[in-house]
């Protein structure tokens, strides 16, 4: 899966949305609470670091089994070190790629979540840049 090239966080104008003080059941109905609490910023619950913080999209398919889809919107911080098992936003070889880091002893690894697609082992002769990591994804429900 590629990327886009990213889209920086840029302090923008706030924008509220009204929040309900009901929950939604995902099982069966219950009545329905119309009562609002209060407004909610989603900057406020998606984004921790704005300085360091970009939006890009996905293309592809190679992260399909983690749940980003082509055309998701990934929040990427750049300000979260990269632990193993993280999703990141990498630039290999001059591209941009989004896949899940492994770290097995002295090895590094960029894994796709799609079988189809096998782990890519990161040698000396590879150039790899760690953009961020990856803490939101936005998608569409299908």
């Amino acid at each position: 899966m590629i990327v886009d090239r990213p889209i920086p966080f840029e302090n923008r104008k706030k924008l509220r949305i009204p929040l309900f003080s009901a929950t939604v059941q995902a099982g069966f109905p219950s009545p329905a609470d119309d009562h609002m609490d209060k407004s909610l910023d989603l900057n406020e619950h998606l984004v921790s670091n704005p300085a360091s913080t970009f939006f890009v999209k996905a293309k592809g398919d190679s992260m399909k089994d983690a749940g980003i889809q082509s055309g998701d919107i990934m929040i990427v911080d750049r300000s979260v070190s990269p632990k193993d098992k993280q999703i990141v936003v990498a630039m290999l070889d001059g591209e941009f790629t989004v896949k899940r880091l492994r770290r097995k002893k002295d090895q590094v690894f960029l894994v796709a979540e799609n079988n189809a697609f096998p782990p890519f082992e990161i040698t000396e002769d590879h150039e790899l840049v760690i953009w961020g990591v990856v803490t939101f994804v936005i998608h569409q429900p299908k």
